[in-house]
């Protein structure tokens, strides 16, 4: 699963991310068109995993 994938497959993980981790607001899981390394950042920032770590992360939970 790549960053692509990570996108297009966002509203079901969401759900896996938010139970997972029930800290973090919708606010914070919002992916907007073009702002792919904001969400990235934020997500780095709020689970202190780095993107490739994040991505791995989700892969494990889809």
């Amino acid at each position: 699963m790549d960053q692509m994938e990570v996108k297009g497959r966002w509203h079901e993980l969401k759900g896996k991310v938010k139970q997972a981790h029930g800290d973090l607001t919708d606010d914070d899981l919002r992916w907007e068109d073009g702002k792919d390394e904001e969400f990235f950042g934020r997500m780095q920032r709020k689970l202190g995993k780095t993107k490739d770590e994040f991505i791995q992360w989700l892969r494990d939970l889809g």
